[in-house]
């Protein structure tokens, strides 16, 4: 369990990552460009300082040696005459001589009795190199190769540089490897130099003033492994050097004696013997191609004719009987300057910085917003920006500005430096001065750390603050400096400082391919305060014509452990905080008593303790203060006394030193990491802004690097950590205090000073010191806030325990992202989805250390890191990693996640077994353990898992408990709380609840749209038969209803209704359902939102009508089938409403025919139940059936209107192709109307129920739809006049329109199907008189006229099908028409009416024989017509057949009385007779 002190709050670690940010852009910031620098360095008159007498020295020789025996030995037998050159190679720890044709390399940092000697050669060697070995070139061992140049030849050497056994020393040995096959001649050319780049190249300057390039390959073939090639001279000149003799060629030979490479810029830079400077472009990548740029001759002298009789600031007015020469040119890196590219160093020791740009300083590109741009601009020229004047000649203690006194030198001496040899790297410059009359010296030249605090304390404006002071240092020497390099890192500090800033544009490491040891060096530019945690002291070794000897730079730091551990006056204490200030000189004091300064020794527990003392000694770094509140000047006027008129500032905590150098610490420490990626890719096309497919996603720091930084980050925590519980220094000012103190000193997310920006502010004071206190011209008057000393100390005790929290969160981070790398990034996030992926990359150390998304991946990572030790191809356990993460990074990784991943240890656990017992009991550990940390379990994964087990118990039951979790006060169900905090809580509890809907969807066999963090092993749906899926899902509701969370009961309905698992819920639904049908099946509110209490809390889908279809299955099978057909009554009267939830005819007939059976049941089940059955008494059934009834014509109506508009568009499409663009008629028009008006009806049709008046009124009669009107005066029971005189006219109306459609068959066909629907009724409904009279007078006029066809048993027929076969009511009519003279005046009407009556007497006699046969009267017809026997004649009504035969002898003497010729009654005659014989024939319907 981790203990109160190592609690993180996250409030405190955001507010402090405010301060340390803030503090880390002002470091970047800070960081001048040495262009910059020198440009105000002009106006300044104080460039020099040197190092104070009473301090620890600031450069110091710490070891010398003399040159080896075998050395001067050789030199001495050849007499001193021989051609002898010397050297460094700090690349492999070793130094070189040469003397003839005999090479020497032994160790320069330490004499380890051995110096190996290269003498393979007879010429003398003339220059020599060491370049990198092009990879793939030669065996792996030789990793360097010496370049060594004679008169004749050029060779290669191999150079294989290993280490001890125990890796304690990487340059312990050291052979060489002689390489004969690449050996090439010179050409006569004698090379004076020889330089190589960081890829290989390795370049020749020789005597005859040209650049050559040695090219070296693996060989093939014919092809050549090794040579020669001129860079410089063009065919012109290689035909001269071949062809002319030397005594021909009078042009004097300028050669090269110097050559440097910019291997950031990639440009080569050759100085000749008469000072004049080349500048060669390697091409945009050092590769080539190779190019001249430029070449100045005069630079010194145009620098003196530029300026004229102007001198800067400060320098000395020599004589110069002499004119200067260049000693010695270097490039700058980046990291100096990004517009000054090369220093050249006189021999007066002055400096001269140059650019390639095409323009320079503040006005032109330089230093503008170019600068961007600034290192992948190539070089086009040589310019001499600024010239830096020499070092003062005499160098005493304390500051020296200008020239300095000038004791022990003679009137006639000159006053300028005599520098010999001069060496520049990295903003350091050592000079070997042999000026007259004075003894031989090394004159060191760095930048004064000390440099802003002095300016601004010699009141020096904000120029001179940013210009440019050097500190001089002298050590005396015997003979003269020949080489100077530094001693690099071992490669372990360099690999480590190389991972941290190699991503910082301001280091310039991100565009340089040299090795992480010379980068190092690099970062010394920046000065030592800002690199002295990291970074060892800066060694150099200089090589000398008597021995050589191993300087060191004593850091500030480095000073101040040794005042500390001589136990100096205090006053050198004071001194050493004066001048580089409380801040950077308590921040030096942190680092020492933290122990995390880079040091070769071990920093003594006397030297820590001290050094704590002055971090928490108010003498040296002062008290937290109000800003100017030191003399109470804010008040005071000029003159002295108070103005109660002025305006007084509001005053702001300002802390003491310790809380500044604590910054100052952090953000350095922070600097490397804090706006950079944790994450990126490697070894893709892809870059850390977009995604690649190819690249791999990779930590950015080596872990070594993040290690190192950990280590230090928990160091410096815990110092403070140790401090704060023993009560030193502030931490015991506010011991007294109190509550205060307590919720101080317990950093228990007290709520101190804390809540908005100004309060922010306080707490961690201000930023602007450089305040005028006597400043009263604000507008604005402000009310002084006063603090009293022990709230200020309260104030700052506060903000630094939140900057200490921050440090021990970014420990956690660093150690996290260590265990992630061990562990391959790319492999743990595979599974990601794109998205996640995308962010990880974009992730920053600041985001990941701050911010709420930062841990939110954190946690992602640490599930991938965890899936990989618990998942199916596991590597441990879960304790495993569990104890490391616990250890490490507890505010990551807390005990509710080890709960968690013990869980998902026993689900994956689960999985692999095959004892359902065993399985069973291993879930059910894993549902107790998640049971204890419902709000920090992964549910989406681990329910998923618990549904593979088909342990739904825990699919349930967490999400429920995750929800109460979100919403501990239930907020939901408040119907006073604000509604957006109130949705808030609601969207926080649908994402725990859409987890059971997952699991049902599962069940149910429908495919989830959501994927899950880390990968699942799915069951396959196959495994489940049916009977199992309904099992599980009537568990789930089961489990589900026995929560007491009502808005989780309305998710669950709903969910299940959306999955059509409609009988399950009416089923398992609990006692509530009822009540969420009711509510949910109400039409919507007008307004959204949350619905009233009472209501639905979740939101719906606008299908109301399926709820309330819901109800009524409910009440069916809950046998209360009243309240079902009230339900379905409702449903089937739903008016229409815009939400588009409207029932269709059709379905509102289904509604009320079930309501009708829902009345019938209840009349037949519930009877015992008085009130029920007074319901039904009381009319309901009939009330349900009529509207049934009234509803389908509705519904034919709406049909016949739908009809009626297809034709008309039909035919109103027809019209328009014939018109064939011609101007409708009035008619067309009208036509249109109409076809608009129906449509219009037809609609309102679709809306709701309408009542059988409006039907009638409103639709049927307008529309004519006689048939309809027939049909609803017949259901209405309509009686309304005596004569039925509107029945009548209806039918007289539907005849003539059926006439009109289809002429006489139509009539017949509307009048069987219309009549059958009303009889038999009253007679006033079906007037059959009037119908058949009707139908016989068109039959005979459409066939008297030849319109139509009719046959005699049409209309006779279509009577007896409304009649229903009736045969009697339609025989009765036509007797009364026939017995009505007045009504039937013409013979031939009458005559087919007779026709008539024959084919109903016809039938008449068929249908009885039928019936006694028990088939019908077709079946009879076939019959009769086959054989007959006697004895069947007895199966016909004697009564029936008497009636027939009387009708037919009556209506055959009524045949033989019609006034029309014979040939036309014949027919008529003799039927009635052959029906009237065969009535009496003893085989009666022989011969029908």
């Amino acid at each position: 369990m981790v203990s109160w002190e190592n609690e993180v709050v996250m409030r405190d670690v955001t507010n402090a990552g405010l301060v340390v940010g803030d503090r880390i852009g002002r470091e970047i910031s800070g960081q001048l460009d040495l262009e910059e620098a020198l440009e105000a360095s002009r106006y300044s008159s104080h460039p020099y300082s040197t190092h104070p007498r009473e301090w620890p020295p600031l450069v110091e020789v710490v070891n010398t040696w003399e040159l080896p025996a075998v050395l001067i030995e050789r030199y001495n037998a050849a007499g001193g005459e021989g051609t002898a050159l010397c050297g460094i190679f700090p690349e492999i720890r070793r130094a070189w001589a040469s003397v003839d044709n005999s090479l020497f390399l032994w160790r320069f940092d330490k004499w380890d009795g051995q110096c190996p000697e290269y003498s393979g050669e007879e010429q003398a060697i003339c220059a020599v190199g060491l370049a990198k070995a092009k990879p793939g070139v030669f065996v792996e061992a030789i990793q360097y190769l010496l370049v060594l140049a004679t008169p004749v030849e050029l060779i290669l050497v191999g150079v294989c540089c290993s280490g001890r056994a125990d890796e304690s020393d990487p340059y312990a040995e050291v052979s060489l490897q002689p390489l004969p096959e690449y050996t090439i001649p010179s050409d006569g050319v004698t090379m004076t130099c020889i330089t190589c780049t960081n890829r290989g190249h390795i370049f020749l300057a020789g005597r005859d003033g040209h650049v050559y390039e040695l090219q070296y390959t693996t060989g093939s073939g014919w092809q050549k492994r090794c040579r020669k090639v001129c860079l410089t001279a063009g065919l012109g000149s290689v035909i001269s050097r071949w062809v002319v003799p030397n005594l021909f060629k009078f042009g004097a030979v300028d050669p090269i004696v110097e050559m440097v490479v910019d291997s950031e810029r990639h440009v080569l830079y050759a100085r000749t013997e008469d000072m004049r400077i080349q500048v060669f472009s390697l091409g945009p990548n050092g590769d080539g191609p190779f190019k001249k740029v430029t070449e100045e001759r005069n630079l010194i002298t145009q620098r003196e004719s530029n300026y004229g009789g102007r001198q800067q600031a400060g320098s000395r007015v020599p004589s110069r009987p002499n004119k200067a020469s260049i000693v010695c040119i270097s490039p700058l890196s980046t990291l100096e300057s990004k517009w000054l590219h090369l220093v050249a160093v006189l021999s007066d020791g002055r400096r001269m910085y140059l650019s390639t740009a095409p323009s320079g300083g503040n006005n032109g590109v330089v230093g503008g917003l170019g600068g961007l741009s600034a290192n992948n601009q190539r070089p086009s020229c040589l310019k001499v920006v600024t010239t830096r004047p020499s070092p003062p000649i005499g160098v005493s203690g304390g500051l020296a500005f200008g020239a300095l006194p000038l004791s022990g030198r003679s009137h006639t001496d000159d006053l300028s430096l005599k520098i010999e040899s001069a060496c520049y790297t990295s903003g350091t410059l050592v000079l070997s001065d042999s000026s007259p009359s004075a003894v031989s010296s090394l004159l060191i030249v760095n930048k004064d750390p000390t440099q802003s605090l002095s300016s601004a304390g010699l009141g020096i404006g904000a120029r001179g603050s940013r210009a440019l002071r050097e500190s001089v240092s002298s050590i005396p020497m015997e003979g003269r400096m020949l080489s100077v390099a530094d001693v690099l890192p071992l490669p372990e500090t360099a690999s480590t400082v190389q991972s941290l800033y190699s991503e910082l544009e301001l280091c310039g490491f991100h565009n340089s391919w040299e090795s992480s040891e010379k980068n190092s060096i690099k970062l010394c530019a920046r000065g030592d305060l800002s690199t002295q945690h990291i970074l060892p002291r800066r060694k150099v070794v200089i090589f000398s014509t008597m021995g050589m000897m191993e300087v060191v730079f004593n850091r500030p730091i480095d000073i101040l452990r040794r005042l500390l551990e001589s136990n100096s006056p205090r006053s050198l204490l004071e001194d050493f905080f004066n001048r580089f200030g409380a801040g950077e000189a308590a921040a030096m004091c942190l680092m020492l008593a933290a122990r995390i300064v880079y040091t070769e020794s071990f920093i003594s527990n006397v030297v820590a303790e001290k050094a704590a003392e002055a971090f928490e000694d108010p003498r040296v770094v002062g008290m937290p203060q109000l800003e100017g509140s030191g003399a109470l000047s804010n008040t005071r006027t000029a003159a002295g006394g108070f103005s109660m008129g002025q305006v007084v500032q509001e005053a702001e905590p300002v802390f003491s030193g310790a809380h500044e150098g604590l910054c100052l610490c952090s953000s350095r420490l922070l600097l490397p990491l804090w706006e950079l990626p944790v994450f990126i890719i490697r070894g893709g096309s892809g870059s850390p802004d977009g995604m690649s497919e190819d690249g791999l996603i990779t930590c950015r720091l080596s872990v070594g690097a993040m290690h190192v930084l950990e280590d230090k980050i928990r160091c410096l925590e815990k110092f403070l950590r140790s401090r704060r519980n023993q009560r030193r220094g502030l931490y015991g000012c506010v011991a007294g205090m109190g509550d205060l103190t307590g919720s101080i000193l317990t950093v228990t997310g007290s709520e101190l000073l804390s809540g908005d920006r100004s309060m922010v502010r306080n707490l961690f004071g201000s930023y602007t010191r450089n305040v005028d206190s006597n400043d009263g011209g604000s507008s604005n008057k402000r009310q002084r806030l006063p603090y009293s000393p022990a709230e200020l100390a309260a104030m700052e005790v506060r903000a630094m325990e939140c900057i200490r929290q921050l440090l021990l969160r970014c420990g956690e981070a660093l150690f996290l992202v260590q265990l992630l790398s061990q562990h391959v990034v790319a492999r743990l996030i595979q599974s990601f989805d794109a998205n996640t992926r995308q962010a990880i990359v974009q992730l920053t150390f600041h985001q990941l250390v701050c911010s709420e998304d930062g841990d939110g991946l954190a946690t992602r990572l640490i599930s991938a890191l965890m899936e990989y030790y618990t998942g199916p191809d596991g590597r441990g356990t879960v304790d495993d990693v569990s104890n490391r993460l616990r250890d490490g990074c507890p505010s990551y990784y807390k005990e509710s996640d080890y709960k968690f991943y013990v869980a998902v240890e026993y689900l994956e656990k689960a999985a692999s077994t095959s004892d359902a017992e065993e399985r069973g009991n291993l879930a059910r550990e894993a549902f107790n353990n998640l049971s204890k940390i419902p709000e920090s379990a992964d549910l989406q994964t681990v329910c998923k898992r618990f549904e593979d087990l088909r342990f739904y118990e825990a699919v349930v039951r967490l999400p429920l408990q995750k929800a109460q979790a979100v919403d501990p006060a239930g907020d939901v169900f408040n119907e006073q709380m604000d509604a957006g905090i109130q949705q808030h809580a609601l969207s926080q509890r649908m994402q725990c609840y859409e987890i059971v809907a997952n699991a049902l969807r599962s069940l149910k066999g429908e495919a989830l749209q959501k994927e899950f963090g880390s990968p699942i092993r799915p069951i396959a749906q196959s495994v489940l038969d049916q009977a199992s899926r309904k099992k599980y899902i009537c568990q789930i509701i089961q489990l589900g209803v026995q929560s007491s969370d009502r808005v989780f009961h309305e998710y669950l309905y709903r969910t299940l209704i959306d999955l059509g698992l409609d009988d399950e819920l009416l089923e398992y639904g609990g006692p509530d359902l009822v009540q969420f049908l009711q509510n949910a099946g109400r039409d919507p509110a007008p307004e959204a939102g949350f619905s009233p209490m009472g209501h639905s809390r979740v939101p719906v889908t606008s299908n109301h009508r399926k709820y309330s279809e819901l109800l009524a299955r409910y009440y069916v099978l809950k046998r209360q089938h009243v309240l079902a057909a009230q339900i379905l009554v409702r449903l089937a009267e739903k008016r229409s409403t815009e939400a588009g939830d409207t029932p269709t005819l059709e379905q509102r007939r289904q509604y009320l025919s079930n309501a009708v059976l829902q009345a019938k049941s209840a009349s037949e089940t519930d009877s015992h139940n008085f009130s029920v059955r007074g319901a039904i008494d009381s009319g309901l059934l009939d009330l349900l059936e009529g509207k049934l009834a009234v509803l389908q014509f509705q519904m034919k109506i709406k049909e016949e209107l739908e009809a009626m508009a297809s034709k008309l568009e039909a035919s109103s499409d027809g019209s328009e192709s014939t018109t064939n663009g011609a101007a409708p008629d009035n008619g067309h028009s009208n036509d249109l109307n109409f076809l608009h008006a129906v449509r219009e009806k037809e609609k309102e049709l679709s809306m709701d129920l309408k009542n059988i008046t409006q039907l009638y009124n409103e639709y049927a009669v307008p529309f004519e739809l006689w048939e309809v009107c027939l049909e609803m005066l017949y259901f209405a029971s309509y009686s309304g006049d005596a004569d039925s005189s509107i029945v009548r006219e209806t039918w007289a109306r539907l005849i003539d329109q059926s006439l009109s459609r289809g002429g006489i068959a139509e009539a017949c066909a509307v009048l069987q199907r219309v009549g059958s629907h009303v009889f038999p009724g009253d007679g006033a409904i079906l007037p059959l008189d009037t119908l058949c009279l009707h139908l016989e007078k068109a039959a005979q006029e459409r066939v008297v006229s030849g319109i139509e066809l009719v046959g005699d048993e049409d209309i006779a027929r279509a009577l007896l099908g409304a009649c229903k076969g009736a045969i009697e009511p339609v025989l009765n009519t036509y007797d009364q028409l026939l017995s009505s003279g007045a009504v039937m005046p013409s013979p031939s009407l009458r005559l087919r009416l007779l026709r008539s009556v024959l084919t109903m007497l016809r039938e008449w006699s068929m249908s009885v024989y039928a019936q006694r046969m028990g088939t019908s009267s077709a079946g009879a017809s076939l019959i009769l017509g086959g054989p007959f026997s006697l004895g069947q004649t007895t199966v016909i009504n004697q009564g029936v057949r008497d009636k027939i035969t009387s009708a037919a002898n009556r209506y055959m003497t009524e045949v033989r009385r019609l006034p029309v010729p014979q040939n036309q009654t014949e027919a008529v005659y003799r039927g009635f007779r052959e029906l009237e014989e065969s009535l009496l024939s003893p085989f009666p319907f022989e011969r029908l």
